[in-house]
């Protein structure tokens, strides 16, 4: 490939702020196993969306991402907001420095800078899917956006919302800790009326709601240990009407698998889903904030190819 084919773009905030010192050795490394790239360094928040969408007009084949979950969600973005037969041979690696980076559990990219470039070079290619969310954004007008990992709303954009506003120097296991302690009792539970595919509305009253492509999120909390990116369907896990008590009792159960074992738990599968609240409930989408209820999310199989150690024939 020439350097047109391959783009870098980079989020030299991410991973707070140590991506910016880790960059050269990435790219020294880059240059060595991949050849010539150009790469872009994004200064702040909808950069790397617009970039993304840039260079694949450009030319780009395989567009790699340098941060964490966050800014993957907008080089996705950036690259669903052509058409598919522009994006059908582009091919997207990471590698992984952020905050949150969750997803790379579910699809096994290593954290290590040398394993994951070697990764990339290697071209293990699988199709995954993606969700898509429309929502209300913070001006009232209703917006679109597409998701790799999960999407959540209750306690989950409490928490977003607080991380991304405070400092993240003890590590993304802590910031996400104690910002979910502490929202835990700010925030409250909330009545959320939601159906699924073609299913009857019902109402909860929840604590939170995920909706996951991946089964990770939160720095670590394994919310959806049976949910696979190309299953095509999303795997829901609502944490129901749990006393302060225990709450406290099963944060264990959030990071080892067994969140499914929790009572007032329950478990769904599906391709759609539509949510409400007569109550202010914030959206997390990938570690994100943007937006809250009401909202409307689809699942989108097979929408894009990403490296990873996982092949599967494309």
């Amino acid at each position: 490939m020439t350097s047109s084919r391959i783009a870098f773009i980079v989020n030299p905030h991410s991973g707070n702020g140590s991506t910016r010192s880790k960059w050269p050795v990435i790219q020294a490394l880059a240059k060595d196993r991949l050849g010539s790239f150009r790469c872009y360094m994004t200064q702040g928040v909808g950069d790397a969306k617009q970039i993304a969408r840039n260079a694949i007009v450009n030319g780009a084949e395989l567009v790699v991402c340098v941060g964490g979950d966050g800014t993957l969600n907008e080089v996705i973005n950036g690259i669903m907001s052509h058409e598919e037969s522009v994006r059908s041979g582009l091919v997207v690696g990471v590698v992984p420095n952020g905050t949150g980076c969750d997803f790379i559990k579910t699809v096994s990219i290593p954290t290590d800078i040398h394993q994951a470039i070697d990764l990339i070079a290697a071209r293990s290619i699988r199709s995954i899917d993606l969700g898509n969310l429309v929502f209300q954004d913070f001006n009232g007008r209703n917006s679109s956006r597409y998701f790799h990992n999960v999407a959540s709303f209750g306690l989950g954009g409490e928490v977003a919302h607080r991380v991304n506003k405070t400092t993240k120097t003890f590590g993304p296991f802590i910031s996400f800790l104690w910002s979910t302690l502490i929202c835990i009792f700010q925030y409250g539970k909330k009545k959320i009326r939601f159906k699924v595919d073609d299913g009857i509305e019902q109402e909860f009253n929840v604590w939170n709601v995920a909706v996951a492509n991946g089964q990770f999120h939160g720095a670590g909390m394994w919310i959806a240990p049976n949910a696979s990116v190309d299953d095509g369907l999303f795997h829901i896990t609502v944490i129901g009407d749990l006393t302060l008590p225990e709450v406290f009792s099963s944060l264990p159960k959030l990071y080892n698998g067994k969140v499914n074992d929790i009572d007032k738990v329950i478990s769904l599968t599906g391709k759609k889903i539509e949510a409400l609240t007569y109550h202010r409930a914030l959206l997390e989408v990938d570690g994100e904030q943007p937006g809250m209820l009401p909202t409307v999310i689809n699942m989108v199989p097979g929408a894009l190819k990403i490296i990873s150690k996982t092949k599967e024939l494309v």
